[in-house]
């Protein structure tokens, strides 16, 4: 398997969201309510050759790109909001102001074809936003979708995070051209460290996917 620069994240290296949900369907992930955890150990590379093979993703090299594993759970979910509310709140979405990654494929503005999930600040602090699912609508897409507007509670305390681990379970895929709601929260931030949960509700209120991540602080910004 590979990960199409289409995905990316960083210039350079694929989105973390994608790019652990392609490794977790490898592994046997699917919609169908089971969690799986991806744990990565370097950037993703783009346009490369991977095996994954006994919960391990490694490079042409050898080296060690992921970790996955089957878990009990994907974290408790964050709280939803109606569609009217996250509209609202995308449009206060920091990224448009100052994004570490432009051109990523689930939040980059500046993305061709990405997905375009631009959260913003509720007055509680959560993120949220519409999303409008694309055609190809897959596994690895719910990941990607659930990735960003969860990282983006810690982006905004003014510091560069990766993702570092992420775990997920989707329950369904929601059908292509309908408008979901994607929320995310912080759970804890210490030190360079942060985990953040997020889910996604289908038009009908519904959740059918959440996830719990951890984020590595890697540079200050500003």
């Amino acid at each position: 398997m590979q990960i199409a620069s289409r995905y990316n994240g960083p210039a350079g290296s694929g989105n973390g969201g994608w790019s652990a949900g392609a490794f977790a369907v490898a592994a046997g992930a699917g919609a169908d309510g089971r969690a799986f955890e991806v744990t990565l150990r370097v950037p993703p590379p783009l346009e490369t050759p991977l095996t994954v093979a006994d919960g391990k993703v490694t490079a042409p090299d050898g080296a060690l790109v992921a970790e996955v594993v089957p878990v009990t759970d994907a974290g408790t979910g964050v709280a939803p909001v109606s569609p009217a509310e996250a509209e609202a709140a995308a449009a206060g979405y920091p990224g448009f102001a100052d994004h570490p990654f432009p051109t990523c494929f689930v939040c980059g503005p500046r993305h061709p074809d990405g997905l375009r999930i631009f959260a913003g600040p509720l007055p509680d602090g959560r993120m949220a936003a519409p999303w409008v699912v694309p055609p190809d609508v897959r596994v690895e897409t719910m990941w990607a979708a659930l990735d960003c507007p969860g990282g983006w509670s810690a982006l905004r305390a003014g510091r560069v995070y990766l993702l570092g681990r992420i775990a997920v379970a989707v329950d369904a895929l929601p059908a292509a051209g309908s408008t979901c709601v994607v929320v995310g929260a912080a759970v804890s931030v210490q030190g360079r460290k942060a985990v953040v949960d997020s889910s996604i509700y289908a038009p009908g209120g519904e959740r059918i996917a959440t996830a719990r991540a951890t984020w590595i602080a890697v540079e200050a910004v500003g």
